[in-house]
């Protein structure tokens, strides 16, 4: 075992390429959209986006990149114990402010911060160390299973209550991941899924909205006017871009007409100005993006470096994929954003930190 010089050069590449990407995207989805608004909340925008967002996001990853990953380990739980005091804090009134009928941010000195970003960090990292320091009992179901349904358990709570169940559901897909990969065995893990899905029914039923998803999913031209409108609009967005798009800015349905069109919305309207072959690029990256991170895990000098990346890498990949399966009807809407795209300084904030964090760990590498 070795210590690289540097950190992976190609993962920083890719990730480069990512930030660019997600600035001229988020620019050009945004033209005159933000014009239409006045000033006080182009300048709110502008300011989460690309001072807190990708600014102090640059600064994290500079800072994480220089800081021995090991380090975390001590603190991890800590760490994940103070998220969900955080995300608690959005049930204090004055504190926690709601918006669409759901109290998942938190307005500080005037800026609003979302707390699940900061929750599904610290739970990769606990679940790192949890996994890493129990792996020569991971054979034993109390030492696997029971673990990750009783973390996934509290934080179901939490997401019933906000309600906030896209984090809840982006969390539960990266531990399932980060458990496969621990070495557990297959029965376990198997059983660990079956549980979860079992568990997710009561919800499913005791929230209408969430059902409506569902057939929507399904049947997305059963209610073009209601909960298919979105994914109507999405797929005019897409379809109309052609093979190379309007051009920059020049986006139709962002007008109105298009849902969250800076947010959720975004991969619609940047494959309406950017073409087939834009929307084809970003997601190309986005692979490239997964594919080194994993790389990176696998040649980790331990298991708690390793998980780490993949919890990490699956955390990032796995909301943007599902972000833009779901513009293009592939996965159900579930609220998930565009990480280096969509509007949202707090998201773009804790990827650029996880980034850094990342390239810390490639430092060190097996030869």
């Amino acid at each position: 075992m070795a210590e690289k010089k540097s950190f992976d050069k190609i993962f920083a590449i890719i990730v480069a390429v990512l930030v660019l990407l997600g600035f001229l995207l988020f620019v050009s989805a945004s033209l005159g959209l933000l014009a239409e608004e006045d000033g006080a909340r182009f300048s709110s925008i502008f300011f989460s986006q690309f001072v807190f967002g990708l600014g102090l996001g640059l600064v994290f990853l500079f800072i994480l990149s220089k800081i021995h990953y090991r380090k975390y380990k001590k603190y991890a739980f800590y760490i994940f114990i103070t998220s969900l005091v955080v995300s608690c804090l959005v049930f204090i009134p004055g504190l926690g402010f709601e918006h669409n009928g759901a109290r998942r941010w938190l307005s500080i000195l005037g800026m609003s911060f979302q707390p699940a970003e900061f929750l599904k960090f610290a739970f990769v990292l606990y679940f790192a160390t949890l996994l890493s320091s129990l792996k020569p009992k991971l054979n034993n179901w109390k030492f696997s299973i029971l673990p990750v349904l009783i973390l996934l358990a509290v934080l179901s709570i939490l997401a019933y209550l906000q309600p906030d169940y896209g984090t809840f559901v982006v969390i539960a897909m990266t531990a399932m991941v980060m458990l496969f990969v621990s070495g557990i065995r297959l029965k376990h893990f198997f059983t660990a899924v079956l549980i979860m899905l079992i568990s997710a029914i009561p919800i499913v039923i005791l929230k209408p909205y969430i059902w409506q998803r569902l057939l929507t999913f399904f049947q997305p031209g059963g209610d073009l006017a209601g909960a298919g409108y979105q994914i109507k609009q999405s797929l005019i967005a897409i379809g109309s871009g052609g093979l190379f798009g309007k051009g920059f800015g020049k986006s139709i349905q962002k007008f109105g007409s298009l849902p969250e069109s800076i947010g959720d919305s975004i991969f619609s309207v940047t494959a309406e100005e950017w073409g087939f072959i834009g929307a084809s690029f970003l997601v190309i990256i986005f692979f490239l993006f997964t594919y080194r991170g994993l790389k990176i895990a696998s040649k980790s000098i331990d298991s708690f470096g390793g998980l780490l990346v993949v919890g990490l890498v699956i955390l990032i990949a796995s909301q943007s994929f599902v972000n833009m399966g779901s513009m293009l009807g592939v996965f159900p809407m579930i609220g998930m954003p565009l990480l280096f795209v969509s509007k949202g300084g707090t998201a773009l904030l804790f990827t650029l930190a996880e980034v850094g964090i990342i390239l810390n760990i490639s430092k060190y590498q097996k030869k």
